[in-house]
């Protein structure tokens, strides 16, 4: 399999035959999936359309290894968890496609990263091993190959500054941050930015008390002197992004796409416009699994993009809850 040809994908055709493609590859290597959709009557040869596809459920990461083919892994991305809690585990075979992802989508949204300086605001990301996120903005950072790129903790004066004086300058700026920590600078360093990007990953991480996304939004544009503020929604499990640049509505790139089930039902679709569970196709995760059901709750539009509401807690997977943790 060619694994260039899907950051070539342009059309819903070319999309559609390559999930196909991916699925039965997927199928037929790793085991867990296999499993998993032998639960539900499905293989490769009763699944003929993208939408007959099975979806992971997402806890499965924390109590498998879900991994396609049998070859070593060069990475092992964690989520962030409290003591004593399961965290999701990604087996990553191949960390050039993660990065082949997350720079064609950069490049999709925003062009050249060598435009951007870059600045990061994720201490509770930095105090762990493991994190996606850390490893997907370290490496913008570098490729940036600004100077004044770099992280930043708890020296939040040093940080107004940088972008005080980057605003000035003219050069593009780009402040991605935890929710609570971009809080803690809203609230003590008021400033007026026109050049610069502010983009929120979510998450209070128990910080401080969780608000909706408007509230937060709010705070945000009236601090920072911006008319709207960017999101990016990424998952440890996945090796694409989506971003929203403006309201919470995110939109994906070719080779991923979100769909929506009923909250009830697993194996079921919503409706355009109907509250449901989300489901993501990430084609770049070729070598772990790319048909994901997530604990997030949310809702699609015709043209494809999506919002994300909040979260929900599974009951069993119908069909397959002997698997489940």
């Amino acid at each position: 399999m060619d694994i260039n040809s899907i950051f070539e994908i342009r059309t819903s055709s070319q999309f559609n035959n390559m999930a196909l493609e991916i699925f039965n590859f997927q199928y037929a290597n790793n085991p867990i999936y296999q499993k998993f959709c032998s639960y539900l009557g499905k293989s490769r040869s009763n699944v003929t359309a993208v939408e007959e596809i099975p979806y992971l459920p997402i806890q499965f990461f924390k109590s498998k290894r879900v991994i396609t083919t049998n070859q070593k892994p060069q990475l092992v991305f964690e989520s962030s968890g409290t003591t004593g809690q399961l965290v999701s585990k990604h087996y990553v075979i191949k960390p050039e496609i993660y990065e082949e992802s997350y720079l064609n989508t950069f490049a999709h949204f925003y062009g050249n990263i060598k435009d951007y300086c870059i600045l990061a605001l994720l201490p509770s990301y930095m105090e762990r091993e493991g994190s996606s996120l850390i490893y997907m903005v370290k490496d913008l950072i570098e490729r940036s190959e600004n100077p004044k790129s770099g992280f930043y903790l708890d020296n939040k004066v040093e940080l107004r500054k940088a972008l005080q004086s980057l605003d000035k300058s003219g050069h593009k700026t780009l402040l991605i941050g935890v929710s609570y920590a971009l809080l803690d600078v809203a609230e003590n360093h008021s400033m007026n930015l026109k050049n610069t990007i502010i983009m929120e990953t979510g998450g209070m991480k128990g910080r401080r008390i969780e608000l909706v996304r408007d509230e937060l939004h709010r705070i945000l544009k009236n601090s920072f002197g911006l008319e709207a503020i960017h999101s990016e929604y990424g998952m440890t499990e996945l090796l694409s992004q989506a971003y929203s640049k403006a309201n919470g509505i995110f939109k994906c790139t070719p080779w991923m796409s979100v769909s929506i089930r009923e909250t009830d039902d697993p194996m079921s679709t919503e409706t355009y416009g109907k509250i449901g569970g989300i489901n993501i196709i990430d084609l770049a995760n070729i070598y772990s699994c790319s048909f994901i059901a997530t604990q997030d709750l949310g809702k699609v539009y015709k043209d494809g993009s999506f919002e994300v509401l909040g979260r929900f807690d599974h009951s069993d997977v119908r069909g397959c809850n002997l698997m489940v943790l």
